[in-house]
């Protein structure tokens, strides 16, 4: 697929992006729209609102950064969908002071519940937002992704940390305030009267491979694309992800 229906083939989003645009596909259809209404919270500089816009719907980004959406502003313009993206300052705990509630089709709600002070708040308004039978985009930090991490680069009380930490923080300098199992994940989601329908792990091996073998080795980018893709849905790697991704559907 080419880069003008995807963000840059990456392996920091591949795997999220063939599931929301396959996710999108499907609200096409049953809406019987061929331009839905997307929101996009803690969209910052339209890693995904941009490429959303591009399939011809209408994507409104609510983030906190002023100078993030002045970049999203400035990204739409260069691709030529200034007209369908729509920036707004805002966080996802005081979202409907920007948005209206039950006006999407998708919600996006990525890289979000890692820095809110309540989760379970959050998810709940991402999910007021969606209209009946909406879609729930849900990207967040995983616990066994950095356990791992730390473990292999030899910080061994800092993985053992990790674990036991009610936030899964590895110690005092760790740069996230809160990681999730796959559980935990889905139990905001299903506590927030939302049907998951499917969790993926993301980045399971791309933070553990060398860049250099990446970078050098010929075909080696998109044989760990591919290699990602078929390990996402599988169970047995979500615990080891550095990301988790859930998608639902808001309950008619």
């Amino acid at each position: 697929m080419s880069d003008q229906l995807r963000p840059r083939a990456s392996l920091r989003t591949a795997v999220v992006w063939e599931v929301l645009k396959d996710a999108l596909d499907r609200q096409v259809k049953a809406t019987g729209r061929d331009a839905l209404d997307v929101l996009d919270t803690g969209g910052g500089t339209g890693n995904f609102a941009v490429p959303v816009a591009r399939l011809g719907h209408r994507v409104t980004v609510v983030d906190p950064s002023p100078n993030a959406l002045f970049a999203l502003e400035r990204r739409a313009a260069e691709a030529g969908v200034a007209d369908r993206v729509n920036g707004v300052q805002g966080d996802i705990l005081g979202l409907f002071d920007v948005v209206e509630r039950g006006g999407y089709d998708a919600v996006l709600c990525h890289g979000v519940l890692e820095y809110v002070d309540d989760p379970a708040e959050g998810v709940r308004h991402a999910v007021a937002a969606l209209r009946p039978s909406g879609a729930l985009s849900l990207l967040a930090a995983g616990l066994g992704g950095a356990v791992l991490a730390r473990a292999l680069a030899g910080h061994f009380t800092e993985a053992r940390h990790a674990l036991s930490d009610p936030a899964g923080r590895w110690g005092e300098g760790d740069p996230v305030p809160r990681r999730y199992t796959a559980e935990q994940l889905t139990g905001l989601v299903e506590g927030a009267d939302v049907e998951v329908g499917a969790v993926h792990g993301v980045r399971v091996f791309a933070d553990l491979v060398p860049g250099v073998l990446v970078d050098t080795e010929p075909g080696a980018m998109e044989a760990l694309l591919k290699l990602e893709a078929a390990a996402a849905e599988l169970p047995a790697f979500h615990s080891v992800a550095t990301q988790l991704h859930v998608l639902g559907t808001r309950r008619p």
